[in-house]
């Protein structure tokens, strides 16, 4: 079992000079990172805040806009904060490789190798570039005293971690001059700097990397398998902070007990590798922690003033999902997506909408694309109408991998394979051959409902910008790719085929990150069909002032998505669900 007796005062006192804060996504982290960053500050330390994740809210939390380049935080002296902007550093990136060779070989030639940079893997690699030089290059923090990194969702996290060593690597072994990110050059003089980032990531009196998790058994799962993976990148100075661990005021009240019961019996069935963690806790909080007053009393000994009074009366009656529900059961088939920022909750909506698709007589396939898959052991026991699968990213490529060599390399000569197995030992393939399995899953909603639970907000974007891209090389190749394949853009544009369905929590920033979302998905002519705001407190079921000032604070974000983002929308409320832990 977890015990957590210390607290973020605890950790700030043993704070090196980086600190990684990761975990599964809607966590806590930014918030953490932001809190640190500014008690660290407001003792006099220089800092410089970095936000590594695609779907950044760094800006909102602390009030700033932010840029490319560290900005000073107005009400916060010392403290300096900035986005790696991933389409901006693609775009350098591709400059950078482009231009010296513009007018020296051939326009065809130039063109071939502007086509090989416009994929997913150049953003992330040149996101990477500037992630690397925070730790790599010493000239480029030696104003700052502390760097925190606010790291993507931890599925993220782990594959740009792993980058300096599988670089590395490639570089060194690749013989072709090129790679799927055009020249070879264009990485191997980025080579001393990945060796040194991952000297920093080693070193314990340089480098902390923080575990983030709340008190419920996924988050403490994707806790657990970061640790594991991460140490075998040989990052071993690891803690774990439990961010916003809940104790029930009213401990006879049913939703407030259960609430607490469950979080005890996830630390009690913790896994066994946490255990060995220094473990630090932070309070639950009723309103959000945006802003700099707010982010400054995490680290105070400040107490949140809970109001005792809080009218039923004042809260309102919402649609709820079941609305949502019968009106895509009426299509009788289709692809039906749940998308949003992490933590919000999109692979238990897809559960419960695919228990519901099928207990309404529809076939139903509940599928994820998800680094993190929570979906099969999530899963109860389903009757013959549901059936459940994940695309595993492992799995599919080493499929991936076989279907070409058996195919396009049967007939090379033994140089000519060679040179093939090379490209496919690439990071890129992994994104093809998820994207060829996600275009087969999407398929079979033309037989039956299939529902997508979709990786965080970023990640699912990257699959679409690679969507976009490979429907571009359809057309010039269609023959060469499957139906599937030729057919996944026009189906996730068809709102009668495909129906996406936004997912945030009633509070500022899930919220506005969903906004941001939506207008991404109306630029890739894919409009969402409704949106859920999940886990709200149902007051029906509470008298615990804690959750009933909660549910007063929802109020305000459940009214902003109803009046100015959805066009259809519902209420998920929280649900009591027993526990076989008793509240201490």
């Amino acid at each position: 079992m977890i015990q957590a007796t210390a607290t973020l005062p605890d950790f700030l006192a043993k704070a090196t000079r980086f600190l990684f804060f990761t975990g599964k996504g809607g966590v806590g982290k930014t918030t953490l990172a932001c809190s640190t960053a500014l008690a660290l500050a407001e003792r006099g330390s220089s800092v410089l805040l970095v936000s590594t994740d695609p779907a950044s809210n760094l800006d909102e939390v602390l009030g700033t806009q932010l840029a490319t380049t560290p900005t000073p935080i107005e009400k916060a002296p010392g403290l300096h904060a900035l986005n790696i902007d991933p389409e901006a550093a693609a775009q350098q990136y591709r400059e950078r490789i482009v231009d010296p060779i513009r007018g020296i070989l051939p326009d065809a030639t130039v063109a071939n190798i502007e086509e090989q940079l416009s994929g997913a893997c150049t953003t992330e690699i040149a996101s990477f570039n500037e992630f690397s030089r925070l730790l790599g290059d010493s000239d480029s923090v030696s104003a700052y005293q502390y760097v925190i990194l606010d790291t993507a969702p931890t599925g993220h996290t782990l594959r740009l971690l792993a980058l300096p060593a599988a670089w590395s690597d490639f570089i060194a072994d690749n013989k072709t001059g090129s790679t799927c990110l055009g020249p070879l050059a264009g990485l191997a003089d980025q080579r001393v700097v990945y060796e040194a980032a991952l000297s920093v990531l080693r070193d314990p009196n340089q480098t902390t990397l923080t575990l983030v998790a709340r008190a419920d058994t996924p988050s403490l799962q994707e806790a657990d398998r970061a640790r594991a993976e991460l140490a075998e990148l040989g990052v071993l100075n690891q803690v774990l902070i439990l961010n916003a661990l809940f104790r029930a005021t009213d401990k006879t009240d049913p939703l407030a007990s259960s609430m607490q019961a469950r979080a005890e019996e996830a630390l009690e069935r913790s896994p066994t590798g946490l255990e060995k963690l220094p473990t630090y806790q932070s309070p639950f909080r009723i309103n959000g922690l945006s802003g700099i007053e707010k982010l400054r009393n995490l680290y105070s000994n400040n107490t949140e003033s809970i109001p005792q009074d809080t009218p039923k009366s004042s809260l309102q009656s919402y649609p709820e999902l079941d609305t949502i529900v019968d009106q895509l059961s009426a299509n009788g088939r289709g692809v039906i997506m749940t998308m949003g920022k992490g933590g919000v909750g999109k692979t238990s909506l897809a559960k419960q909408i695919a228990i519901e698709l099928a207990a309404r007589g529809h076939k139903t396939l509940l599928t994820t694309t998800d680094p993190a898959n929570h979906v099969t052991d999530l899963s109860p026991e389903l009757d013959s109408l549901l059936s459940v699968s994940a695309i595993d990213p492992k799995e599919v490529t080493r499929q991936h991998v076989e279907t070409v060599l058996a195919t396009s390399g049967q007939d090379l000569d033994s140089s000519a394979r060679e040179l093939l197995e090379e490209e496919l030992r690439s990071p890129c393939t992994e994104e093809i051959a998820v994207f060829t399995a996600f275009a087969h899953e999407v398929a079979k909603g033309e037989e039956q409902f299939v529902v997508l639970d979709t990786a965080p907000t970023g990640h699912t974007l990257l699959l679409l910008d690679a969507t976009e891209a490979y429907h571009r090389e359809v057309l010039k190749n269609a023959s060469a790719l499957p139906e599937a394949v030729q057919q996944l853009l026009p189906r996730l544009r068809d709102p009668e085929f495909t129906r996406t369905l936004i997912v945030a929590l009633p509070e500022a920033t899930p919220v506005h990150e969903a906004a941001q979302l939506q207008s991404d998905l109306r630029r890739a002519e894919i409009e969402p069909y409704a949106w859920v705001v999940n886990q709200c407190i149902n007051t029906s079921d509470t008298q615990d002032p804690q959750l009933l000032a909660k549910a007063a604070f929802e109020e305000t974000y459940i009214q902003e998505v109803a009046t100015q983002h959805a066009k259809r929308w519902a209420i998920n409320y929280w649900t009591h669900i027993p526990s076989t832990a008793s509240v201490k």
